[in-house]
């Protein structure tokens, strides 16, 4: 099976730090690719066949597509301000320019796309920031691109997780294509940590376990979840913060519990 944890290379002419594809990862639905542009650095690409969301992780910049524009975009300057990003939605066969007005650094988020959508802006008013679970499971949610959202494909969203708290907990997985009960996607987890030097841990296993890969995931790691489940525990002192990407044949979240962790559910949770 395919490495599930993916460590940043040497930055790029480009910016690239991290780069996932379909191939890469063995699946094929989800890529995914962080770049970390200086002030006055561009970035042009064409989007082919995939539709992207660009999610200003930190930093002000300018965007253009074919047809639109976004210009002084961007409001936070550390993820860990915790305030919801600055998005732009792009759809296949079309292209985009970031220019860096600061240092920047972007996630881009790929999936199909069938050309549904135009291109369109998601300021942070429009990002749904809610808490979920409780005491050492709590932790909040910026939904990006959540199913309610228009896209083709591409589901996005952030959490972030206290110290010594658990997330994407109790276990849930999405691996199986069997609406109305569970929904098939492909995820990534792009990892951040405050203070840089701590680590998380996340542990990928199924049923069966003929998958169960426990890693301790560093600062910008990203783990690719092809199926099963996948908790993640931020260590006491050491902030969370994860970038989800999800996708799959249908556009849709339907998970099903580990059951023999269900019993946390009484204490009424979701991911």
């Amino acid at each position: 099976m395919t490495n599930l944890l993916i460590k940043p290379h040497g930055r790029k002419e480009d910016g690239n730090i991290i780069e996932v594809t379909p191939e890469s990862a063995g699946w094929e639905y989800v890529g995914f690719e962080v770049y970390s542009l200086k002030k006055g650095e561009e970035l042009t690409r064409k989007t082919n066949d995939k539709e992207a969301c660009l999610v200003l992780l930190s930093g002000k910049a300018d965007v253009h597509t074919s047809e639109k524009t976004f210009p002084n975009i961007g409001e936070r300057m550390s993820i860990f301000e915790g305030v919801p990003p600055y998005s732009v939605y792009v759809p296949n066969h079309d292209q985009y320019e970031v220019k860096a007005l600061t240092d920047v650094e972007l996630a881009v988020c790929l999936a199909p796309g069938i050309g549904t959508y135009e291109a369109r802006l998601i300021p942070p008013a429009k990002v749904g920031v809610e808490d979920r679970g409780h005491g050492k499971m709590e932790r909040k949610v910026h939904n990006i691109l959540p199913e309610q959202e228009l896209a083709d494909s591409l589901l996005v969203v952030e959490v972030f997780t206290p110290e010594g708290n658990t997330s994407s907990y109790p276990p849930h997985k999405h691996d199986q294509n069997n609406l109305d009960e569970e929904s098939y996607l492909e995820e990534t987890y792009y990892h951040e940590i405050n203070p840089s030097s701590g680590f998380v841990f996340q542990r990928v296993y199924n049923d069966d376990r003929t998958l169960d890969e426990p890693m301790a995931v560093e600062h910008r790691n990203v783990v690719l979840v092809p199926e099963g489940y996948h908790p993640v525990s931020a260590i006491p002192g050491y902030r969370s913060y994860y970038l989800n990407v999800m996708a799959g044949p249908v556009r849709t979240w339907k998970f099903r519990n580990d059951p023999d962790h269900e019993w946390l559910f009484e204490n009424v949770m979701k991911k």
